[in-house]
């Protein structure tokens, strides 16, 4: 075997798809700023796959010839990147000073009492993944919570917290029964 097949070997697998929207992403920099692309390439496997695991970011350093580590830190820098697979909703609750100023630690604490779980846990049907977020931008708002990564919630009271989730279950229940009549 020579260097180059025994690279690939290593090299988990990217579907086509994937790649056909990562030559997309980096046909928008300068060959030599390909690299620029990675947030787009990562953001490509979370919409295709799920998640980013450690094996997705050794294949996105590969196409895009960077160092893993820095695709990693990339990964881990960003809370928009899931790094595990998570549930059907992603509950990102803001615990940074100012928010914390305002029970944002309360809001997430409550979250936690009604999913029994913990901060960082998914729910045991795989509805919910409960994580706290550092900075939403949003502090006059406080509690803020983000959802899924697109839906910004403002003044997260207790109440509110609960008319949440139970409007998501209610949503996912729905869903679920309406796929099953199909």
């Amino acid at each position: 075997m020579t260097a180059e097949s025994t690279k690939q070997a290593g090299t988990p697998s990217l579907s086509e798809s994937m790649r056909a929207r990562f030559a997309r992403e980096v046909a928008k920099y300068p060959a030599e700023q390909k690299q620029s692309a990675v947030m787009a390439c990562l953001a490509i496997v979370q919409q295709e796959l799920g998640h980013v695991s450690i094996e997705n970011e050794k294949a996105v350093a590969d196409y895009l010839g960077m160092p893993v580590i820095a695709v990693h830190e990339v990964t881990t820098f960003y809370n928009m990147y899931n790094q595990h697979p998570v549930g059907r909703y992603k509950l990102n609750v803001c615990t940074n000073l100012p928010c914390q100023l305002r029970d944002g630690s309360k809001a997430l604490k409550h979250l936690e009492h009604k999913l029994g779980i913990a901060m960082g846990e998914t729910t045991a049907d795989g509805l919910f993944t409960l994580q706290q977020s550092e900075c939403l931008g949003a502090c006059a708002d406080s509690p803020v919570m983000l959802v899924n990564d697109r839906a910004m919630c403002s003044f997260m009271s207790n109440d509110k917290l609960d008319q949440l989730v139970d409007g998501l279950r209610a949503e996912a229940a729905a869903s679920s029964s309406s796929a099953g009549t199909k």
